[in-house]
């Protein structure tokens, strides 16, 4: 149960204060293990603070192993909109999930239950970041642009990715709680992955919930088409599969909005993640069939072209 990290980084969060090292602090005070780093990036609408977290598995690649490594990423713009908007914005639930999960990782080690892969966490802190025009209600925007955002979350030791997004500005979508979006990897929409639907499953307790995306979502932003939201913008910088977990509402609400983010909803999503990761790091859960994925580029070439802004 990971509730109380939730609630506990909410509260961390919910701060016109708020600074990656006083993530890294909260963090610290539940464990001294695994590797937390702060770094602060000044960008043309402001500066935020991107916070890394690696938690060693017992036979994780930190430790000489070659046990996979999970990813999980929290996507989003800002976590507030200020002065513009009044404390924390719905768009802060990716940096809210990534960073309780890496609370829950943290607290289980000091419990004895490590995990076998390692487990990156990245996400970034701003808590004043602009909003911008989107249809059907308005986007966040942020101090820094989509390249340095996966310059610093996207790690290469990352072989699958997990990527948390505040998915509910959008009419395609009409649950609330999370969905999973279909494997993305090098430009191919692959199908949905057997095993994490059968994960949502067993954490959730109901049937599972998947998001429709289209090739617009996955190209990388600044090509003037259309995309659902950021979600899929890891795929662009990295070759390994990547998923995304969408935070989602049955109504259009704004990234910008406040008093939008359901704890227990995020909680689902985290526990979720932590659930991927255990069997991910055992080599138990596989998000793409790399036989398929291998026949799919000999028939129809490569599609990394997807992943650039210009061909």
């Amino acid at each position: 149960m990971s509730l109380k990290h939730v609630i506990e980084m909410y509260d961390v969060m919910d701060d016109l204060a708020v600074t990656g090292e006083k993530v890294k602090n909260y963090l610290r005070k539940i464990s001294a293990n695994g590797e937390i780093q702060v770094q602060t990036i000044e960008g043309n609408n402001g500066k935020t603070d991107f916070v890394k977290v690696v938690i060693p598995g017992k036979q994780g690649k930190s430790n000489g192993g070659d046990a996979p490594t999970l990813g999980i990423i929290g996507r989003l713009g800002g976590i507030g909109a200020r002065p513009e908007m009044i404390g924390y914005v719905s768009d802060g639930d990716g940096a809210l999930a990534s960073m309780s999960a890496a609370a829950k990782l943290l607290d289980m080690t000091n419990k004895g239950d490590r995990l076998d892969g390692d487990v990156i966490l990245t996400t970034h802190i701003c808590p004043d970041a602009p909003t911008q025009p989107h249809e059907p209600v308005p986007f966040m925007n942020s101090p820094v642009d989509i390249l340095t955002m996966n310059d610093y979350e996207v790690v290469d030791e990352m072989d699958a990715i997990l990527s948390i997004d505040t998915t509910k500005g959008n009419q395609i979508i009409n649950h609330r709680g999370f969905a999973i979006t279909p494997t993305v990897k090098e430009g191919y929409i692959l199908k949905v992955s057997d095993d994490l639907l059968h994960v949502y499953t067993q954490s959730v307790g109901k049937l599972p919930v998947t998001m429709p995306i289209t090739t617009q979502d996955i190209t990388p932003y600044g090509n003037d088409v259309y995309h659902v939201n950021s979600i899929l913008q890891p795929s662009v910088a990295t070759d390994k599969p990547v998923v995304g977990v969408a935070v989602t509402t049955e109504t259009a609400v704004a990234g910008c909005g406040t008093g939008a983010s359901r704890v227990t909803d995020i909680e689902e999503a985290v526990r979720y993640c932590i659930e991927v990761a255990k069997l991910f790091g055992q080599s138990k859960c596989d998000f793409y069939d790399k036989k398929e994925f291998a026949h799919l580029e000999a028939l129809y070439g490569k599609l990394t072209h997807l992943q650039k802004l210009e061909k």
